[in-house]
């Protein structure tokens, strides 16, 4: 692997392109999720919180808190821990199943829909600002590419 001279003393590997696009998409992640706290911040919300009311939202029947870890984007290893924060707010609801008292099923609240509600338009907008200039047969592109990325991930 041949190294290159970058700004000041730093080094830079050429000729990995699996390690520059890896690196890409880190920055690119970072970009795009910083420009959306913003949006978030206006209902105090983490970008994880929104993303349980996004699930809660299209399981209106409720999902069982495993589940709601299972469709996470980003998985947080203290679900329970989010989801009390959440219930406190008036968000979310939790209750123990009848069947199974084992289970524990969360359902978004009236309040919660209310809060996706309002953050749908600004951050459809958001999106449209951050990547809308690619168009859509790029967009579409590139949702295959990282659809195909992921394939071979577990």
């Amino acid at each position: 692997m041949k190294e290159i001279a970058t700004s000041g003393k730093s080094k830079r590997r050429v000729g990995c392109p699996e390690e520059d696009a890896f690196l890409e998409l880190l920055r690119t992640t970072d970009m795009l999720s910083r420009g959306m706290v913003g949006v978030l911040r206006s209902e105090d919300l983490s970008s994880t919180q929104y993303n349980v009311l996004r699930i809660l939202r299209g399981a209106p029947e409720g999902l069982a808190c495993g589940e709601i870890a299972n469709r996470m984007i980003t998985r947080d290893p203290d679900v329970t821990r989010l989801l009390d924060r959440m219930e406190k707010r008036g968000l979310i609801s939790r209750c123990r199943e009848t069947k199974d008292r084992r289970t524990v099923m969360a359902r978004i609240t009236a309040e919660g829909l209310k809060v996706v509600g309002r953050l749908d338009e600004p951050v459809l907008a958001g999106h449209r600002r951050q990547l809308g200039h690619l168009g859509r047969e790029r967009l579409a592109a590139l949702t295959e590419l990282l659809t195909a990325a992921r394939s071979q991930l577990a």
